[in-house]
């Protein structure tokens, strides 16, 4: 019967998603095709739960580790249970009633699930089960073959695994004399008894607590201090840490002083880089001009420089890629350019028209007069052929806010404009505006302007300006570096990779 294998100890294998247990027979239901064991063990660790039930398709091997005898003392197995929690564990049978029975040697445990003894032992181990147990176990081998048989196990030594293989599967070849070396290695390597695993964890905070850091790296510095070496990763040494743009080769020390002028500068301004970049004064930028136009630079030349770079802060300052591209066609910015009759005003009419090509709304104001320069009338004639609107009366700019105005109506030369009414009233208009306004060329800080700028943009090397011009900003206009020493000037360029540079007060 079923029950007769009741407190045995056996050991399941449910495969690798399951895993092992082991535990006594508390129950074998033949209807539901179930068995059920008592205080069980799941992979060599106690489980929480004191009974679990196994379905026999659940079953991939079992292994009968303990036979209980008629005549085995269940008392030294609960009083084993007692002091250890594991059943059937460690207890030492004497002796069978009719006196056919031997002394089972087994070594006592008292934290292993089961005593399963090593293959070095099994030579030197006397197993001797009496009769009854013999009867006992064949008719339990009978149950269990015929039971196994009927979920699709098959037989292998004294175990039962699952007769299904994957197709794939290739059994290896083993030859006698490379399995007895491997069983050795593996008693060497898996065969010290569970007791010996120590149940508690390691203590990580208390073999740190140890270590005296700062005691260690003490000594270390001493011993570099001593020998002139100097190790990496020290605790007092902070990486250093470098930008994408800067090189982590040492180079030569850098001179941030690369342009000399000949008179001393009253002003001084430096790039984010922090080269220097001193103010000269009106007369040696004029110069500048003079001698780099001599050379081939001509004020056409000159003048488209200076639109390319105006335009590009411009557009910069619209919003760049986020407010102009062809997503946003609905919210096309307007720029008022405001220019007087001169070759300030032909720059800023060059701007203009760079900044209509790109899509941009432009309105130009130039007041009316008989006789106009050529480097006007030229600009002009190129604007006309743009989408830029030209108007000559404050009157016809907008009346709502623009997104920038641009001012190029002051000149260094001719301070009577700025008592003409035309002047006066572009000036009221552009500061009743709220539009921010950038500044080309503006004057030196001695002529004072109508219109306050948010940002200016100076010519080749700036000008001593005033509070009102707002942030400077300096762009490149293509004058060679040997021109610079001609006028008497050490020049090295600031710009690096671009055209517009901010400049910042020292």
């Amino acid at each position: 019967m079923a029950t007769d294998w009741l407190g045995s100890i056996v050991s399941i294998n449910c495969g690798e998603s399951l895993g092992v247990y082991q535990g006594r027979v508390s129950a074998v239901d033949q209807v539901s095709q179930t068995i059920s064991l008592t205080r069980p063990f799941h992979n060599g660790v106690k489980c929480l739960v004191p009974e679990v039930t196994f379905r026999a398709g659940d079953i991939t091997e079992l292994k009968i580790l303990e036979i209980p005898g008629p005549g085995d003392s269940r008392q030294c197995g609960d009083l084993q249970q007692m002091e250890t929690g594991i059943p059937g564990v460690g207890c030492q049978v004497g002796p069978s009633q009719n006196g056919t029975g031997k002394v089972l040697k087994k070594p006592i445990s008292s934290s292993a699930p089961q005593n399963i003894p090593r293959r070095t032992d099994m030579k030197n181990q006397d197993i001797i089960i009496s009769p009854q147990q013999q009867c006992s176990k064949s008719y339990m081998d009978r149950h269990v073959e015929a039971l196994a048989q009927s979920k699709g196990f098959r037989r292998r030594h004294n175990s039962w695994s699952s007769s299904s293989r994957h197709p794939n599967q290739v059994t290896p070849k083993k030859s006698g004399l490379k399995n007895g070396q491997m069983k050795s290695k593996d008693d060497e390597c898996f065969g010290d008894d569970i007791d010996e695993i120590p149940d508690t964890d390691f203590d990580f905070e208390g073999n740190l607590a140890l270590f005296d850091k700062a005691a260690v790296f003490e000594e270390i510095e001493t011993y570099e201090r001593r020998s002139g070496t100097r190790s990496r990763g020290t605790p007092n040494e902070k990486p250093a840490r470098y930008r994408h743009d800067e090189n982590i080769l040492e180079s030569e020390p850098i001179v941030y002083r690369r342009i000399v002028v000949p008179q001393n500068a009253n002003k001084e301004f430096c790039t984010d880089s922090g080269l220097v970049v001193p103010c000269v004064s009106y007369e040696l930028h004029k110069k500048l001009l003079s001698v780099a136009e001599k050379h081939g630079l001509t004020l056409e030349r000159r003048l488209e420089m200076t639109g390319v770079c105006a335009s590009q802060m411009a557009l910069s300052l619209l919003g760049g890629p986020n407010r102009l591209n062809p997503k946003n066609v609905h919210q096309r910015p307007t720029v008022a350019l405001l220019c007087g009759p001169h070759v300030k005003g032909a720059q800023g009419i060059s701007c203009g028209r760079h900044l209509s090509n790109h899509d941009v709304h432009v309105i130009l104001f130039l007041p009316n007069f008989v006789k106009m320069l050529e480097s006007i009338t030229n600009e002009l004639n190129l604007f006309s052929k743009t989408q830029g609107q030209q108007v000559s009366s404050v009157k016809d700019l907008p009346d709502t806010p623009v997104d920038l105005v641009i001012n190029c109506l002051d000149c260094h030369e001719n301070a009577f404009l700025r008592d003409q009414p035309w002047y006066k009233a572009v000036v009221d208009w552009a500061n009743q505006n709220r539009a921010p306004v950038l500044s080309i060329d503006p004057p030196i800080n001695e002529m004072e302007q109508g219109i306050d700028a948010k940002w200016s943009l100076a010519l080749g090397l700036p000008l001593p300006l005033g509070e009102r011009a707002g942030r400077v900003y300096l762009c490149d206009i293509g004058i060679p570096q040997k021109v610079f020493q001609e006028v008497g000037i050490n020049y090295h360029s600031p710009f690096g990779c671009k055209f517009v540079i901010p400049l910042h007060s020292t």
